[in-house]
């Protein structure tokens, strides 16, 4: 008779072995690099979180707000009330919303997962999306990140609102219906960096430099699409791709970011 081995006698799996051995490195790189907060830079129980001085730092925006680009105004104003820059010349995007204000603390999460490789941040920033996505009607909607230029793409290794896509739709948007075309719209002329221009400059600058891409041209006509980036700063960039996602079809174009620059807060670098 051949006795039943106690679970602890049982040889080691395979994959018991490799989760073991990559916790044991995790442990030992986490002795040695304690993981610390993006904004605060205090230690931290794990890589991807916040400290509490994190989060007292970032600056939420909730409603009342424009009711296309999203900029928080004072109680008084409306629900479906418009800002006095979307009156004078309203974005080509439909609506537009974002988690938290664009200053000094969100410019330093946003910059060490934009490039510093801090691509375990993306679970936080995917929340942070979703919370500025919680009026969205996700049924059908498909999610298009801003695309980069090939060579900035190879500079950079990663399309951090390609990153935010997925991780938005893997997160929450794929539950409830929606699809995802990371490649669905590209960026087919290169363009300076935004960071020192002006507004007017900045519309020129992103001219024509978007189109929808071929194979996607049919499942984008007649969609509602919801453009994801990491920031928005004077609307040009999302207001370029709204117009090459409608010219291919699309019926409506939703913008989610993770941050927002507003007038008299200064994020530093920015």
């Amino acid at each position: 008779m051949i006795e039943a081995l106690e679970p602890r006698d049982r040889p080691m799996r395979a994959d018991d072995l490799v989760r073991s051995v990559k916790g044991a490195a995790k442990a030992a790189l986490d002795l040695l690099l304690p993981p610390t907060c993006p904004i605060s830079g205090e230690r931290v129980a794990a890589p991807g979180l916040l400290s509490a001085s994190g989060w007292s730092q970032l600056q939420f925006i909730d409603d009342p707000a424009c009711a296309s680009c999203g900029a928080p105004f004072g109680a008084e104003e409306g629900a479906d009330s418009v800002c006095g820059a979307c009156s004078a010349e309203p974005p080509a995007f439909d609506r537009a919303r974002a988690a938290v204000v664009y200053g000094e603390a969100s410019h330093r999460l946003i910059v060490a997962f934009k490039h510093s490789d801090r691509t375990e941040l993306l679970p936080l920033l995917a929340r942070l999306l979703a919370r500025a996505g919680a009026g969205v009607d996700w049924r059908g909607a498909l999610i298009v990140p801003c695309p980069l230029h090939p060579l900035r793409l190879i500079q950079r290794r990663y399309n951090q609102a390609a990153i935010l896509a997925q991780g938005l739709h893997a997160g929450l948007a794929e539950a409830h219906g929606a699809g995802l075309g990371v490649d669905a719209l590209r960026r087919i002329k290169p363009t300076p960096p935004q960071q020192r221009l002006g507004a007017e400059a900045r519309r020129r600058n992103v001219a024509g430099a978007f189109a929808a891409s071929d194979a996607w041209k049919p499942r984008l006509n007649g969609r509602h699409v919801v453009l994801i980036d990491d920031v928005l700063t004077t609307g040009a960039t999302l207001s370029a791709c709204a117009r090459a996602l409608k010219k291919a079809g699309a019926a409506q174009v939703e913008a989610l970011v993770v941050a927002r620059a507003l007038r008299g807060v200064t994020a530093l670098g920015a």
